[in-house]
C-alpha cells in the first residue's frame, strides 16, 4: 500500500530540490518562487516527471539542464505559469481606453492616417488582446482609417498557440456582452461542446508571439498603451522596477501602462506619472 501511495502521489520534492528548480526558473524568467510555492512546483511538475518516466526531481533537474535543446525548459515554464484570464478581466481599464487613450491618439494624429500601436504583455491564451480589439471595434466607428497593431506576448509556448487559435468554449466567452458574440464571435461548433472562434476582422489586427521578459525586445515601439496585468506579481521589487523602466521607454508620450488589480509600483523607482490605481501614463 504504501509503495502504491507513492507511486500516485509521486516522489517528494525537498527543500533543496525546490531551491534549485526556484534559482532556475528566477535565473530563466524573473519569477520568484518564494517557500509557499513548493507544492504548487511540485504537483505540477510530477506531471512532467511522469511524463518523461523520471522517478526523483533531482533526475528532473539534471534532465532539464542537460536538453541542449531547450525544451524541457520551455515545458517546465509551461508547467509552471498561471494562465488565469478571461473576457474583459477587470473592464475599467477597457473604459479607460476608449475613454482616454483613443481620444489622445486621435488628437495627436491629425488628418494622418491614425496609428494604435497596443502591447498585452502576459497575453496568456488570448482573452486580453481580443477584449482590447472588441473595445476598439467598439469605440472607432471609422476604424478602417486606422492602422491598428496589437501584440500580444506570452512566456507559455502553449498559451500563446491557443490565442493564435482563438477559440473558446461557451463559459469562456460569457463576460463577453451577448450583442458583441454575434458581431465578433462565430461559431465553429454546434454540439454539445459548442465553441466560438474570434472573427477574422479582429484576429486581422493582431500579432502573437512567445517572449520572455526578461530576454532582449524585438519590437521597436512605441506603444500607445501597455497591458502588463497581474504579471508583476511574480517578480520580486528589483526586477518590478526594472521592467517598469522598459516599459517606460517603449511608451509613446502619454502612453498609458496597465498593471492587475493586485499590483502597484509602491515601492517601486519609476518615471511614470499616476494616473488612478493600476494605470500610469507616459509624462
Amino acid at each position: 500500500m504504501a509503495i502504491q501511495n507513492t507511486i500516485l502521489r509521486g516522489p517528494e520534492l525537498t527543500k533543496r530540490q525546490f531551491e534549485k528548480i526556484s534559482r532556475l526558473v528566477h535565473g530563466l524568467c524573473g519569477i520568484n518562487l518564494h517557500s509557499g510555492k513548493q507544492e504548487l512546483v511540485k504537483a505540477r511538475l510530477n506531471k512532467r516527471l511522469r511524463r518523461l518516466g523520471l522517478r526523483s526531481f533531482s533526475d528532473y533537474i539534471d534532465c532539464v539542464h542537460a536538453d541542449q535543446s531547450g525544451g524541457e525548459m520551455t515545458a517546465m515554464l509551461d508547467a509552471l505559469c498561471t494562465n488565469l484570464t478571461r473576457f474583459f478581466r477587470e473592464k475599467e481599464h477597457f473604459v479607460h481606453l476608449a475613454r482616454h487613450v483613443l481620444p489622445r491618439v486621435d488628437a495627436r494624429s491629425g488628418l494622418d492616417k491614425r496609428k494604435l500601436r497596443i502591447w498585452s504583455a502576459g497575453c496568456a491564451s488570448g482573452e486580453e488582446p481580443y477584449s482590447i480589439a472588441m473595445t476598439l471595434a467598439e469605440t472607432l466607428k471609422d476604424r478602417l482609417l486606422w492602422d491598428i497593431g496589437i501584440l500580444g506576448t506570452d512566456l507559455s509556448s502553449t498559451a500563446v498557440a491557443s490565442a493564435v487559435r482563438g477559440e473558446y468554449e461557451l463559459k469562456q466567452v460569457s463576460e463577453i456582452p451577448l450583442p458583441w458574440r454575434s458581431k465578433y464571435l462565430d461559431v465553429v461548433r454546434t454540439d454539445v461542446q459548442r465553441r466560438y472562434r474570434i472573427k477574422d476582422s479582429l484576429r486581422s489586427m493582431m500579432h502573437f508571439a512567445k517572449l520572455n521578459l526578461m530576454d532582449s525586445w524585438p519590437m521597436q515601439g512605441a506603444f500607445d498603451a501597455i497591458f502588463c496585468r497581474n504579471v508583476m506579481i511574480y517578480f520580486d521589487k528589483e526586477t518590478q522596477a526594472k521592467l517598469v523602466d522598459r516599459f517606460s521607454r517603449m511608451l509613446t508620450p502619454g502612453g498609458v501602462l496597465f498593471l492587475g488589480h493586485s499590483e502597484s509600483l509602491a515601492g517601486v523607482e519609476h518615471k511614470l506619472r499616476y494616473v488612478q490605481p493600476t494605470v500610469y501614463e507616459h509624462p
